[in-house]
């Protein structure tokens, strides 16, 4: 699959609608939802340009699994001595986290919700995950390793806000999510809320 290759894509018609469509993201792919009474034809159309927009705002090139993982290697490459995770995900099912490493299976799982931010915040949540993979605990050496990516810091900060943000507006996020990353070594997952 072509890393920069569009997303998965569903599309919903509403009898709310009227005139105006609408993309957002949604467990990892693009939902766009589009009045009911357009033709199947020219709802495609609308649906693509409707993906295309999402995608130039939220400079999403990476939206896919593939694409995230093509992402992940050159940031390995260039930060962490080309380190490789076995595999390296979007998911949806991570509610209290940023991202999360298996020690064992050595697969990185990256939350969904992160698919929105800027390209820089997520390059510094895959340095992070993949710093995991040399070393796992969070301590000086991890950061040593992780805050070669320059903007590592920034991305904290980011993400403190983003965090807190999501919180505020009633998304599935503890106040856990902004403090001090947690590692679960007893089940071999570096679990990074941070």
């Amino acid at each position: 699959m072509d890393p920069n290759a569009t997303p998965e894509v569903e599309i919903r018609s509403s009898a709310r609608r009227r005139k105006t469509g609408v993309a957002f993201w949604e467990a990892g792919h693009v939902v766009v939802v589009v009045p009911e009474r357009m033709s199947r034809t020219t709802r495609e159309n609308f649906a693509d340009q409707l993906v295309n927009q999402l995608l130039q705002r939220s400079g999403r090139r990476h939206a896919s699994d593939a694409g995230l993982a093509a992402r992940a290697g050159t940031l390995a490459d260039q930060y962490l001595g080309g380190v490789r995770p076995s595999s390296i995900r979007w998911s949806s099912r991570q509610q209290r986290r940023w991202g999360s490493c298996s020690l064992h299976s050595r697969e990185i799982r990256i939350a969904s919700r992160l698919q929105t931010v800027p390209e820089w915040v997520l390059d510094g949540v895959i340095v992070h995950e993949l710093a995991h993979l040399l070393e796992a605990g969070h301590t000086a050496r991890f950061h040593e390793i992780a805050n070669r990516y320059p903007r590592q810091s920034e991305a904290h900060i980011y993400l403190d806000g983003f965090g807190h943000g999501l919180t505020t507006a009633g998304f599935p996020v503890t106040s856990e999510q902004a403090d001090t990353p947690a590692l679960s070594e007893a089940d071999g997952v570096a679990a990074c809320t941070w």
